[in-house]
């Protein structure tokens, strides 16, 4: 339902069986890893609220973002043992494809770890990097103040440390533990990190932001931004990433602020735009290299949380939804 909390209950196991034969064109792969994302909360609807996403359908396999071996090919771009990835590879732990379907993946890209192209260097840095660079607009030596909401989260992680590498001056994240803020500061770069269970936010952020705040990161919506959004600077903008207080709500996406919220967005000419990093696919490869550029040279520090075991990845997308990780929420099918 719309407005339910997702539980590992809602995902089952099954064995099954799969051709012995692949066709022209097909490679079976051998799955390594899966991601578990916010966004698939809207794939458990029959109306995901989007149309390029399509709802998980009751009793078929789930999908998303994943990485494999190739066992064996019958595509001319792939060769047994290459690495490949998919933005809808099964949940299963082995799969025969559409090899059109299929990226080859370069793993000395980021130093052999094959799990960051589903974060860092897959679509979480490329949703931080060009929401960044398209909706931002941060400029170096502006002396700008950059907010992260959901910082210590796949994406939030990598926005403050991209912002700052793009130009920002100043980096400020809100997390939900000690923990969290402490590695946002201690390893992330972030200059100051805000837990939001913990004492008054507008007054936390208004001491940590003395000239208010030029660029805010939004991955979470809801009260947390409402309180961002009242000590933004005119002319201000809004990176509009993910709403993820609103996901188990039956509501529009983005989901409209509060009068009170909107009149100063409109008064202080505050950018609020939908941002969908498939609509810069033409930038993506020179994107990716940078992202794996910065990992190389150790600019961009990178975390994941990781789960063993396919039967677990319920209870990961569980603890995923409670914000109970830190970095990206992956699933280690096979070794």
């Amino acid at each position: 339902g719309k407005n339910g909390v997702p539980v590992a209950e809602n995902f089952r196991l099954e064995q099954s069986t799969i051709a012995d034969m692949i066709q022209a064109g097909q490679v079976r792969v051998r799955t390594l890893y899966l991601s578990v994302d916010p966004y698939m909360r809207c794939r458990m609807n029959e109306d995901t609220g989007s149309d390029y996403l399509l709802p998980w359908q009751l009793s078929e396999v789930a999908d998303g973002g994943g990485i494999g071996v190739v066992e064996e090919s019958k595509h001319d771009n792939f060769a047994e043992g290459d690495f490949v990835t998919s933005f809808n590879w099964p949940w299963q732990t082995v799969a025969i494809l559409d090899g059109s379907l299929l990226q080859k993946l370069v793993p000395q890209l980021v130093n052999g770890r094959l799990s960051y192209f589903l974060g860092a260097a897959g679509i979480t840095g490329l949703t931080a990097l060009l929401g960044i660079k398209e909706k931002g607009h941060v400029a170096v030596g502006a002396n700008q103040t950059m907010v992260v909401s959901g910082a210590a989260g796949a994406c939030g992680s990598l926005a403050g440390q991209i912002g700052r590498l793009e130009g920002c001056s100043r980096v400020v994240g809100i997390a939900g533990t000690d923990e969290k803020c402490s590695i946002l500061v201690q390893e992330m770069g972030f200059d100051a990190a805000i837990n939001y269970k913990k004492g008054n936010v507008a007054e936390q952020l208004r001491e940590l932001c003395p000239g208010g705040v030029d660029v805010y990161f939004d991955n979470v919506g809801g009260d947390i931004s409402d309180i961002v959004i009242s000590q933004m600077n005119q002319n201000s903008h809004i990176i509009l990433c993910g709403q993820i207080s609103q996901y188990n709500k039956d509501v529009p996406y983005p989901p409209p602020l509060p009068p009170d919220i909107e009149k100063i967005q409109k008064e202080r000419n505050i950018t609020r735009e939908r941002f969908l990093v498939l609509n810069y696919m033409d930038k993506q490869e020179a994107s990716v290299l940078q992202l794996c550029q910065w990992i190389q040279e150790g600019k961009l520090k990178v975390r994941e949380t990781v789960v063993e075991g396919l039967a677990n990845i319920g209870a990961a997308f569980q603890s995923m939804m409670n914000g109970g990780n830190i970095g990206k929420q992956i699933v280690s099918v096979s070794k």
